[in-house]
């Protein structure tokens, strides 16, 4: 794997040594699916202790650094020009049910901006990277998004909405309206780190998501942009600055896409 700079050494180090127990605990999951008590419980501690590995890692090498993470949320919030972004696991719902999709995702964050990313899926053994001005890569292979020209050709990917949405109904209407402009179905594949990897690396052309935690994304956001991608964020809630609307494609497709979605009159 070719690392780039400290900053990407530093996260490598760090999503390497929370998979080992993080695969341990997903061998786990089929058991515990069969007992009275469910596997809910056990994941809630895989989730805690995968976090709890990253951040000593990430303190070990920066002390002062601010961190904000899923579980753990704010430490040295008082630092906002170095950050690190976290999500011990993305995908919590597909590692709950043994569905090897899920990823660590660890984005650095440099006055308001991420500039370095890590997305790593531990079973696949995929290693999703980027930093600023420096390029995609997927293992040591160098990544581009896809070339589609047209939103009707493209394969999408897209999530949610969560049960208790306020905004449950226009999702839908956005999902439906979407899908009635492509050819391809559209996919749900429960993990956005790794839904904008696979547009990063041009599996998926495009993807868009309501209601996302700023940790779920903040990776893929330099990862997409150095293969090539567009990001753009929409309606957003300057009250809740940690939820995020998310547009992400590859460069041909990304205007159609980003009209499609915001245009007003949704039938």
């Amino acid at each position: 794997m070719r690392l780039n700079s400290p900053k990407i050494n530093i996260m490598h180090k760090a999503c390497m040594k929370a998979s080992k127990s993080m695969i341990r605990d997903f061998g786990e999951i089929e058991k515990l699916q069969v007992s009275t008590k469910g596997p809910g419980d056990f994941v809630t501690a895989a989730d805690k202790k995968s976090e709890k590995i990253i951040i000593e890692e990430l303190l070990k090498a920066h002390p002062d650094y601010g961190i904000l993470s899923e579980e753990a949320g704010e430490i040295n919030k008082d630092n906002k020009n170095h950050r690190w972004i976290i999500d011990p696991i993305d995908g919590t719902m597909n590692f709950l049910n043994g569905i090897p999709q899920f990823a660590i995702s660890i984005g650095y964050e440099e006055k308001g901006e991420i500039i370095s990313g890590i997305i790593f899926d531990p079973i696949k053994d995929e290693m999703f990277f980027a930093e600023k001005g420096n390029g995609a890569f997927l293992n040591n292979s160098r990544m581009r998004v896809s070339n589609k020209k047209k939103l009707k050709d493209s394969i999408l990917v897209t999530g949610g909405p969560k049960f208790g949405s306020k905004k449950r109904e226009e999702i839908f209407k956005h999902y439906v309206k979407i899908s009635n402009n492509v050819d391809s179905s559209i996919r749900k594949f429960g993990s956005a780190s790794l839904d904008i990897a696979y547009v990063a690396c041009g599996r998926f052309d495009g993807f868009w998501q309501w209601e996302l935690n700023y940790w779920d994304i903040a990776a893929g956001l330099v990862i997409l942009r150095e293969a090539g991608g567009y990001v753009d964020f929409f309606d957003s809630n300057q009250k809740l600055p940690n939820k995020k609307n998310i547009i992400a494609s590859n460069s041909n497709i990304h205007q159609e896409l980003k009209d499609s979605l915001l245009k007003k009159n949704i039938e």
